[in-house]
């Protein structure tokens, strides 16, 4: 059996990305999108909406919109975009039961697995964009083991803000080098590194779709690199 990495020993928290990490954003859309409104394309309407969450997230930073949570933002979103798909016609009551898809997210098959093993070793978190009543709803329906649950809500900042990775380990009393983020994209991970944290990609080649396969090569400056939760797991000593 391989040893764990040696990593293992000095880290204390794994703090996780979601959106993509953890659970299925863009296949969980597709599915809902198109069993409630058969005529509409699910893979463009999901790639959609999720295309105006980084320009959505900027209007805060910037001060254009003041502390907006995710939930809210995914509703101004999705309000400019019905009528691109004709479904401008969605009454509000339609509209809040769609927007709440993001609560309602299908894990990756092998992050419940990957988390529980993992916990056993180590304390695990959320370290999300999304609200933590969206977290929490996701969490409980499928089945995601999270000893805590931090958000951007709780720092008051997104990602990349130094603030979102500081906080965990603030929140944890522990040095920012105790501290591993866990997420498949690698600009959140390198956000993290600049704040002495730890980083482990893990490989989402279908995160948008398998008509959009994502290049999941190694990058130079991540910690570890894994396939999986359970693969992480695997390395980890878990």
């Amino acid at each position: 059996m391989t040893p764990p990495h040696p990593l293992a020993e000095t880290v204390q928290v794994l703090a996780f990305d979601i959106f993509g990490t953890v659970v299925d954003w863009h296949g969980s859309i597709c599915r809902e999108v198109q069993a409630l409104h058969p005529g509409v394309d699910g893979d463009a309407f999901a790639r959609a909406w999720r295309a105006g969450y980084q320009p959505a997230m900027a209007r805060v930073r910037s001060g254009e919109l003041g502390w907006t949570l995710i939930d809210d933002l995914h509703r101004l979103i999705l309000d400019d975009i019905l009528p691109r798909f004709g479904l401008a016609h969605l009454d509000d009551a339609q509209r809040r039961h769609l927007n709440r898809v993001w609560h309602r997210l299908d894990a990756w098959p092998d992050s419940v697995e990957g988390l529980t093993r993992l916990k056993r070793r180590f304390t695990i978190t959320t370290l999300s964009n999304g609200n933590i009543g969206l977290l929490t709803d996701m969490a409980k329906r499928a089945g995601l083991p999270w000893d805590c649950i931090l958000s951007a809500e709780v720092f008051r900042a997104y990602k990349p803000d130094p603030a979102t990775y500081l906080g965990v380990a603030r929140v944890f009393d522990l040095r920012p080098e105790q501290v591993m983020l866990v997420a498949a994209h690698h600009d959140d991970l390198e956000g993290a590194r600049g704040c002495g944290l730890r980083s482990a990609y893990i490989e989402r080649p279908l995160e948008f779709g398998a008509a959009h396969v994502k290049d999941v090569s190694p990058q130079p400056g991540n910690h570890l690199h894994a396939a999986s939760l359970t693969a992480l797991a695997d390395q980890l000593g878990c």
